[in-house]
């Protein structure tokens, strides 16, 4: 599986903070076999997050996109906005689980705006900007994320060998 993870965070970019969360997630790729195939870190706009995740998914330079930061209430938490400008499918499930289990370490978790999609063969997840949220997304994700990622990559599955192509919107093969 080849990941991209992607820090959205104003301080991270100006390099006033360290990107912690970014980190863990790099650190989740290798430890779990993963390829770290992209990752960057952007200001918390959408200008400059959706032709990260466009470039990304639709030069298939990634099978799983993991976003953190940018999901919180502040005006400028603006990464789920982006990530739904660029998805052709919603994933409720993924977010739904994210924040029902991240309840077990904090009832803040039900404040992430956090989303799940899917952009061509690419699976897109919002995980909040902090390494405890972090923590808790990649262990609630443990389960479920090489199923989901093997099926929107059209691997063959137990579930469904030889997957055909998926028709995204216009009709156009991804």
């Amino acid at each position: 599986m080849r990941v991209g993870v992607l820090t959205v965070s104003d301080g991270v970019a100006r390099g006033v903070r360290e990107d912690g969360s970014g980190d863990l997630l790099e650190a989740w790729a290798q430890e779990e076999g993963r390829i770290l195939a992209q990752r960057e870190v952007v200001v918390d706009e959408t200008s400059a997050i959706v032709p990260i995740l466009l470039k990304w998914c639709d030069g298939g330079m990634v099978d799983l996109i993991v976003t953190t930061g940018g999901t919180g209430f502040s005006p400028r938490d603006v990464t789920p906005e982006a990530t739904l400008a660029v998805a052709d499918r919603l994933v409720p499930g993924i977010p739904e689980l994210l924040r029902g289990e991240g309840r077990n370490s904090t009832p803040l978790a039900v404040l992430s705006r956090g989303v799940a999609a899917i952009r061509g063969r690419t699976l897109m997840v919002n995980l909040p900007g902090s390494r405890g949220g972090v923590q808790d997304g990649l262990a609630a994700l443990a389960g479920v994320v090489e199923h989901a990622v093997a099926i929107t990559s059209h691997r063959a599955t137990f579930h469904s060998p030889g997957a055909p192509p998926v028709q995204g919107p216009m009709g156009r093969h991804r």
